[in-house]
């Protein structure tokens, strides 16, 4: 197993993917991943919605404008959705479960993507949720926040250069531009 810190300055953002599918064994992790994350009041109000179907894969990267075409390329997109009258935090709740599975998916080899379904628009203006939860089926309560695209990388990303840190973002005890 790869260190945090490694693993941290090593997950990138990847859009491109072979055909190779995953195997089901590394998609439990990856969900199991995605149900070991905390939530506010232990709430655990998050639903996760695997897809292979390369139909529907295809129709979900229609979801919003631009930014969804890793979707139709990936073997596996996992919606992250929540019930939003089971927890006030529904956002962050679903947020911490989607960071829990693209880090568990990178520990595995697997690349994955985070597209922004919340509060974004398909090309006619339609909200993306609504795409979204009309193509799944999702019942009125349950919010889809976002996909996760994941796959076998079929592209190459640098790690990230810790040099290159935003550490005048880091305050001591107060806000305050100098560095702690």
């Amino acid at each position: 197993m790869t260190n945090l810190h490694q693993l941290l300055v090593e997950r990138r953002s990847i859009r491109k993917y072979t055909d190779q599918p995953i195997d089901h064994e590394t998609v439990k992790i990856i969900l199991e991943a995605g149900l070991l994350s905390p939530t506010g009041k232990n709430a655990r109000a998050w639903h996760f919605i695997a897809v292979e179907n390369k139909d529907m894969l295809l129709r979900l990267s229609e979801c919003k404008a631009t930014g969804a075409l890793p979707v139709g390329r990936s073997a596996l997109t996992i919606c992250v959705a929540v019930d939003v009258t089971a927890s006030e935090t529904w956002i962050e709740d679903g947020s911490i479960a989607a960071a829990y599975m693209m880090l568990q998916a990178r520990e595995l080899g697997v690349g994955s993507c985070w597209i922004e379904v919340n509060g974004r628009l398909a090309a006619d203006g339609t909200p993306a949720e609504d795409v979204v939860s009309e193509l799944l089926g999702l019942p009125e309560q349950i919010q889809p926040l976002c996909l996760i695209a994941l796959g076998i990388p079929d592209e190459e990303r640098k790690p990230q250069n810790v040099e290159k840190l935003l550490w005048n973002h880091v305050h001591c005890d107060t806000f305050k531009p100098e560095q702690c």
